[in-house]
């Protein structure tokens, strides 16, 4: 194995000062204006209604060259700049520290996850109606696995089907957690089933590609996550009824779900784990900054309480998990995803769960102001406890650490 290596290349390091610049100049100061605008919205129109300031500001990335950022070197076919996971972790990074970012790079989950899973696995058939669209960021998708019946923390469970029948797909059950699903511009769903129960355990389901107009899809309501809603994207609960798609809508051919979901995941869970450094990121700078100019009993309440101590832990496990990432993302990049089972999960554990710690911490420094929409904490702090069960809880990763590690000595599965 080549000696690590987490210095980006020079094109990638370009890349990241021309990303980090288009926020602190569009971003940032958009941003503020965004959220109050959506707030509005809430109270008296339609907050699933994409923002006009978005589409504005996704032109201006365009325009700079910063767009689909997130393609993966050896699949980009010319649609984006084909980064390799250490070169993209610094982008992430930067983009995790807005919560409009990603959608105007058009570097959003679920849509980057669909978009790698069409480039590496899909036909030609399906690159032209639905990749092409999605680079272009002309249409939104959504992915449905989780189920509400089954403990979707084991997929094998699933209950919801996929069944060929002739030259079609018949797609019955109930899905709920489809993220994306609220948006307008949302079309297509990757629809992951149970197609051949008699198949070994990893080659019984499938992914299709569903359309969200098809008849017998519908989205029976949409779901909030402590409080919020997540407009405009959102996270639905679907139901499929009898819903008849062409046997080409089948991603990779039947029961290739299990091979598609890991070649899927090992990337996008990097990219999550660096944006919630950001996220960490943020909540630090404004801990820092509150610390400083408020006061309480005579004294900056950074003097105060053991907060000295708490903010250096913030960066000391900042840094640590930032390193922690770096490694998977190196590991991804000389070996593939069987090469970094355990770092990939050792990242799905450790970044959420320092997110949240960091965010809680600046909440406690702002005091009830941290609480509320004055300021981006609360929404941050619900973004970090749902990505720890996002991909996985974080009991199934530690469960695969151990394994890997016990199998070193012996331990049988």
């Amino acid at each position: 194995m080549p000696d690590v290596d987490f210095a980006p290349s020079a094109r990638a390091a370009d890349l990241t000062e021309r990303v980090r610049t288009f926020l602190a100049e569009e971003l940032e100061p958009a941003e503020r204006d965004y959220h109050r605008d959506l707030a509005e919205a809430r109270r008296t129109g339609d907050p699933w209604q994409p923002l006009p300031l978005i589409e504005e500001l996704k032109a201006k990335a365009r325009e700079r060259g910063l767009w689909n950022l997130f393609l993966p070197a050896g699949h980009s076919e010319g649609y984006g700049e084909g980064l390799t996971n250490v070169d993209y972790a610094p982008i992430a990074e930067l983009t995790g520290r807005s919560a409009i970012a990603p959608l105007v790079l058009n570097c959003n989950a679920p849509d980057t996850g669909n978009m790698e899973v069409l480039l590496k696995y899909g036909s030609e058939q399906q690159k032209k109606e639905w990749l092409e669209p999605l680079l272009a960021g002309e249409i939104r998708s959504a992915f449905a696995m989780t189920e509400p019946d089954v403990a979707s923390s084991d997929a094998t469970n699933m209950g919801a089907t996929a069944v060929v029948d002739g030259d079609e797909v018949v797609v019955n059950g109930r899905k709920w957690w489809t993220s994306g699903i609220g948006h307008p511009d949302c079309r297509v769903m990757i629809f992951m089933g149970l197609t051949d129960p008699d198949a070994d355990r990893h080659h019984r389901h499938s992914m299709v590609l569903v359309p969200t107009a098809a008849p017998g899809v519908k989205v029976e309501r949409m779901l909030s996550t402590m409080g919020y809603q997540d407009e405009p994207l959102g996270h639905g609960e679907v139901s499929f009824t009898d819903v008849r798609v062409p046997l080409a809508n089948v991603i990779g051919g039947p029961g290739e779900a299990f091979a598609i979901a890991q070649g899927r995941l090992g990337p996008g869970r990097v990219h999550h784990c660096m944006r919630l450094i950001g996220l960490a990121e943020m909540a630090l700078e404004l801990a820092c900054r509150r610390a400083l100019e408020r006061t309480a009993f005579g004294k900056p309440i950074a003097n105060l309480g053991g907060n000295r101590e708490r903010i250096a832990e913030a960066r000391i496990a900042i840094d640590s998990v930032r390193l922690l990432v770096l490694n998977a993302a190196w590991k991804l990049d000389v070996g593939g995803p069987l090469n970094a089972l355990s770092e990939v999960a050792q990242i799905k554990v450790s970044a959420p769960n320092v997110a949240q710690q960091v965010i809680d911490m600046a909440i406690q420094l702002h005091g009830g102001g941290g609480l509320s929409d004055d300021h981006p904490l609360a929404g941050a702090w619900t973004t970090a406890r749902a990505l720890r069960l996002a991909d996985g809880p974080d009991e199934v990763h530690r469960g695969v650490i151990a394994r890997l590690e016990l199998g070193k000595y012996g331990a049988r599965r």
